[in-house]
């Protein structure tokens, strides 16, 4: 669930099986004057609308209960609700949700041709918000994807780290020590600083270092946890590591920040 905001008005995204579906209710409060979904529903250009999009998208649409509800449509007395025509058609395209999210919601295609109605200007609000909102998406999707990545090479690097570095015998509490030792080289390396100070610095923040970092910084750490490993198997000295790595920072840094993201360089 996701929140947009349209000139003023909140308005609510779900997915519903991979698909974005937009609350119609929500839109409706941008309308001036008492207007009701019914009213939009029972117009045939609409309805004609809907039966192609179901057409296309929905192998599962009952056309006979369609083509009755679409031939009523220019009488005075017709009026259907979108649980009606759901009940009736199988349509895809509409939902009558309830509970904490409740309302009426409709594919965004469909949602965007309603926002038509209430007026062009706030159709090309929403579509603009809602493009806002899958690139703001794909950016999350990228970070969390990196970060997993960044996940996976420290397993790497702490199983060089207990193969190469630990002592046959040691404690559990000897062996914490080690390995935020070592994951302090990284951050060091990276950041310019350790874990500890980096919390004492930022003591409203959740979380480490690390889950502030950017995509750029976290494909960095990435290879950087990588590197060590192969370093630590050499049996290469802690400090030589360390100002190799940071070197090596700096140049992949430099190397992803050139691309033209806009991401905060390596100090």
């Amino acid at each position: 669930m996701a929140k947009i905001s349209v000139q003023n008005t909140e308005v609510t995204v779900l997915n519903v099986n991979g698909e974005d579906y937009i609350c119609l209710t929500d839109m409706l409060r941008a309308k001036d004057g008492d207007f009701f979904i019914t009213d939009w529903l029972r117009n045939r250009n609409t309805l004609e609308f809907i039966g192609i999009w179901e057409k296309v998208y929905n192998p599962n649409f009952n056309y006979g209960e369609f083509a009755i509800i679409k031939n009523q449509s220019g009488l005075n007395s017709f009026k259907i609700s979108v649980k009606e025509f759901v009940a009736r058609t199988n349509a895809i395209s509409v939902q009558a949700k309830a509970g904490r999210y409740g309302g009426t919601y409709a594919h965004k295609d469909i949602a965007f041709e309603f926002a038509m109605w209430i007026s062009p200007e706030f159709k090309i609000y929403i579509v603009k918000e809602f493009q806002r909102l899958k690139t703001e998406e794909q950016r999350l999707l990228g970070w969390s994807a990196k970060r997993e990545l960044s996940k996976i090479n420290y397993r790497i690097h702490t199983d060089a780290i207990k193969t190469h570095l630990l002592p046959a015998e040691i404690t559990r509490e000897q062996a914490s020590f080690v390995y935020a030792d070592e994951a302090d080289v990284l951050n060091v390396a990276m950041f310019g600083t350790t874990a500890r100070q980096w919390r004492e610095e930022n003591p409203d923040l959740k979380g480490n270092i690390r889950d502030y970092a950017s995509i750029n910084e976290l494909i960095c750490l990435s290879n950087m946890e990588n590197l060590n490993a192969v370093f630590i198997e050499q049996g290469m000295p802690q400090s030589e590591r360390l100002m190799k790595l940071n070197h090596i920072a700096i140049h992949q840094m430099g190397v992803l920040e050139s691309s033209g993201d806009d991401r905060k360089l390596l100090k």
